[in-house]
């Protein structure tokens, strides 16, 4: 196993070092989860930055690479849903993730004619706007949290307000579930001659 398929490796792990100090309850544990989230990013871009590099794409890395980044999004999403501050909407994760396992399913259906579909362009958009998503709510509950800790306001009263933070957690998931759906559709046509025999 290279480098590059050590680090997605390592991803897939850091999701459940993630969901537990998520869920943790001593002091400063939603600033750790944004840490590991962060880290776990941040493996996404050097195992990619390093295959393209000369450490070799191989066909575990097109296949797991996209898998670990579903594995720690969904992880999220279903664990804001869990977690009531967070006030994300039950039907936006439900699309998410539908949208995931619709991609997978056209995945294993290639894989199963011998190929290995990689992710494309509009995919890479899409999971931006997720961690971008995941990342912006997990800094506002560590930042929260931190203040809570210290006692201090910290320019934070807005976000206790539940009505304002549902309402900016709302268009700022409303992004994501548009360019999860946009980008399913653009890679369920790009791909859409794996529905028929012969067209491959």
């Amino acid at each position: 196993m290279n480098l590059p398929n050590k680090l997605t490796t390592a991803r897939i792990v850091l999701t459940f070092v993630f969901i537990y100090l998520l869920w943790a309850r001593f002091p400063w544990c939603k600033l750790a989860a944004l840490a590991a989230f962060a880290a776990a990013v941040a493996s996404d871009f050097f195992d990619g930055w390093l295959a393209r590099r000369g450490h070799g794409v191989t066909d575990y890395g097109k296949l797991m690479d996209p898998v670990a980044d579903k594995l720690i999004v969904c992880a999220a999403l279903i664990s804001f849903v869990q977690l009531p501050a967070t006030h994300v909407p039950v039907w936006m994760v439900v699309v998410i993730i539908g949208r995931e396992f619709i991609v997978t399913s056209l995945r294993l259906l290639a894989l199963s004619n011998g190929q290995v579909l990689a992710a494309g362009l509009w995919g890479k958009h899409k999971t931006a706007s997720q961690i971008a998503a995941i990342s912006l709510i997990l800094a506002i509950l560590a930042l929260k949290d931190i203040s809570s800790y210290l006692g201090i306001d910290a320019g934070l009263r807005p976000f206790y307000d539940q009505a304002y933070f549902a309402r900016l957690v709302f268009w700022i998931m409303m992004v994501t579930v548009v360019m999860t759906v946009g980008s399913g559709l653009f890679y369920l046509y790009e791909n859409r001659g794996l529905f028929w025999e012969g067209k491959r």
